[in-house]
């Protein structure tokens, strides 16, 4: 399978399948791990974090009760956002079994914040994100590069009609535009999915848990301010929590190598050639709550958020040994490279009279 991979400069690497068995490699790479101690706990950690993001929360809802009368209420909007993308970054790694030593606690802490607090379906979640870790950036198998709007892999693009395709032609540009209707858009997703025929998990907590948690948010806004103030900010709150959520997520593995569907690749290489790492030290990893190592995200779900810097330095010492492309970059170039991606990806949707050369050419 040849791989093209964008960090500023394209590299090739080729890999022949057969040539790693399934987990050999990784097996060697895990047992490193577990003797550094970094698949241990960390309670007290996420104890304290637990703690400091409840208190922002209070703190957040207080001030909105006071200032609830006044259009400078709507500043509090991006606070508000980013301490529930927080609780989302929290939940994701509880979903991940990361915090508890108990299944069974990761999994009720889990379901509570995102349902409650951020107002996200667990189950919902819980089910696309395993399908993508099961198989990240694979046609056919990965949902997260199979979204109704952005394309994500080029053979996709020339299919599309309508107003889809209408976006796609300059879905580069348009993609953190688009972010801003990411929020509302997973609120949505929560309450398809526990309404839907299909199995859903304690199908009815998550309904209540969904109900009072928007229930709550429009009584408080709508009690305290005024039609036109509470709407701005449930707008601006919105429209930020969908950027910092996908902004978090998009440059783990968009502009990574896509595996065709069929393709076999060994768990690590899989793992490690279609994720991006984010650099940026202590302020990145608070930022993106952990998500700026997804490359060690991938190769262990389950590892506690402090131990992934470390873990980072083995894997890529780990990955030179064996000549495996191992990618990181700063943020901003990351977002750069998402959207000359998107962009590329997006000429497949272009009509031949879309590009300027082609009209000079036809005259």
């Amino acid at each position: 399978m040849s791989i093209v991979i964008e960090t500023g400069n394209v590299v090739t690497s080729r890999v022949d399948p057969a040539a790693h068995p399934y987990t050999s490699d990784y097996s060697g790479l895990i047992q490193r791990v577990k003797d550094a101690g970094l698949l241990k706990r960390r309670p007290r950690y996420y104890a304290v974090l637990s703690s400091i993001l409840a208190v922002l929360l209070a703190i957040t809802v207080a001030a909105m009760v006071l200032m609830g009368t006044s259009w400078w209420a709507v500043a509090l909007a991006p606070i508000l956002a980013i301490v529930l993308t927080q609780f989302a970054f929290l939940a994701h790694e509880l979903a991940h079994k990361a915090v508890f030593a108990s299944g069974t606690a990761n999994d009720t802490w889990g379901r509570i914040i995102a349902n409650l607090v951020v107002g996200i379906s667990y189950s919902w979640w819980m089910n696309k994100h395993s399908r993508h870790h099961a198989n990240p950036n694979t046609v056919g198998k990965d949902p997260d590069i199979d979204s109704a709007v952005v394309v994500f892999h080029e053979e996709k693009a020339p299919t599309t009609t309508g107003l889809q395709r209408a976006i796609v032609k300059r879905q580069g540009w348009l993609f953190f535009p688009l972010l801003t209707l990411e929020g509302l858009n997973l609120h949505i997703q929560g309450f398809k999915s526990a309404f839907s025929r299909g199995k859903v998990d304690r199908r009815g907590s998550e309904i209540a848990m969904l109900f009072a948690r928007h229930i709550t948010l429009f009584g408080v806004v709508f009690w305290f301010m005024p039609w036109g103030v509470g709407s701005v900010f449930l707008v601006t709150q919105l429209a930020i929590f969908g950027v910092y959520m996908g902004g978090s997520f998009a440059p783990n593995h968009k502009g990574m190598p896509i595996i065709p569907a069929g393709e076999k690749v060994d768990f690590l290489r899989r793992q490690v050639m279609t994720s991006r790492n984010i650099t940026g030290g202590p302020g990145m990893d608070v930022a993106m709550g952990g998500l700026n190592y997804q490359v060690e995200h991938h190769l262990f779900p389950n590892m506690p958020r402090p131990a992934l810097a470390k873990a980072a330095r083995m894997v890529k010492e780990y990955c030179q040994e064996r000549s495996i492309v191992y990618v990181e970059t700063t943020l901003m170039k990351s977002y750069g490279i998402v959207v000359r991606y998107l962009n590329r990806v997006g000429i497949g949707a272009r009509d031949p009279f879309d590009c300027p050369t082609a009209q000079v050419a036809g005259r």
